[in-house]
């Protein structure tokens, strides 16, 4: 039987507001009127307690968590009354969402490929590089993590962000995610020009149209894998590569320029 899942996340405008994480937070952060106990509680380090809740205070129409200053614990925080009907809201939310997804259960195993289509089609960026792939590799740093995604073509792509991003999207080894590549950060080299190039992402493919401006070029590569990666370039630069289609070229994005997304 398939089983559809979601995740519920609230927003301010077009503005991500938070998820069942950063509600969760705000919750402790009422019971325990202290931003470190409430961060320990819900497994969040102490910076991303406060990057979450400014965050969330800049979103929400007014304030959710304000600083109580003196006392005689020294001060603390507590939620304002916002704050407060923003749990109680959220929670009647996730009954109404859960009682929603529960209709899916009928569903047919089949379905189950469709529906991860439409959520993919559903995500919105200005990047025109989208990718979908899984996460088969993540290596975990002081500051910042380096995440590997398989493509379905077999590339794979690696991305590097903060260790606070990697928690917050959920990513670990399994977890679907799309890189979110700019075509203006995608490089073109020929891959007989004998470079050495430190980028982590480098992806052999064809040139399949090259569409010229005034100043840039917009050149469609199709990588060996099957999917498209599109290059802003200038048009000295198509000149001098000589490309066209049926060139092959080798598309080169670093690991810093991915942008990862997930549907959580």
């Amino acid at each position: 039987m398939f089983k559809l899942k979601g995740v519920l996340s609230l927003h301010s405008d077009d503005r991500a507001l938070g998820g069942a994480d950063r509600i969760a937070l705000l919750a402790k952060i009422d019971e325990n009127g202290s931003i470190t106990a409430a961060a320990r509680a819900v497994g969040m380090s102490y910076k991303g307690a406060w990057d979450a809740i400014d965050a969330m205070n800049n979103l929400a129409d007014e304030p959710l968590v304000t600083r109580v200053t003196g006392g005689k614990g020294g001060g603390g925080s507590q939620l304002t009354e916002r704050g407060k009907r923003l749990i109680e809201a959220f929670a009647a939310l996730e009954d109404v969402h859960r009682r929603f997804f529960e209709q899916f259960e009928t569903l047919a195993n089949e379905s189950a490929a469709d529906i991860k289509l439409i959520r993919s089609l559903m995500f919105r960026t200005s990047a025109r590089n989208q990718l979908a792939g899984r996460v088969v590799n993540i290596h975990k740093g002081a500051v910042n993590d380096t995440v590997e995604l398989a493509l379905p073509g077999g590339e794979h792509v690696v991305a590097t962000l903060t260790c606070e991003s990697t928690q917050d999207l959920g990513l670990e080894i399994g977890s679907e995610a799309i890189a979110l590549i700019k075509s203006s950060s995608v490089l073109i080299a020929l891959p007989d020009d004998g470079m050495r190039l430190s980028a982590r992402n480098q992806f052999p493919g064809t040139v399949v149209q090259v569409t010229m401006g005034a100043v840039n070029a917009d050149v469609r590569i199709r990588l060996d894998g099957g999917s498209v990666m599109t290059s802003i370039v200038t048009t000295e630069s198509v000149s001098a590569l000589g490309l066209a289609e049926g060139v092959a070229v080798v598309a080169v994005v670093k690991a810093s320029s991915v942008i990862l997304g997930t549907a959580r």
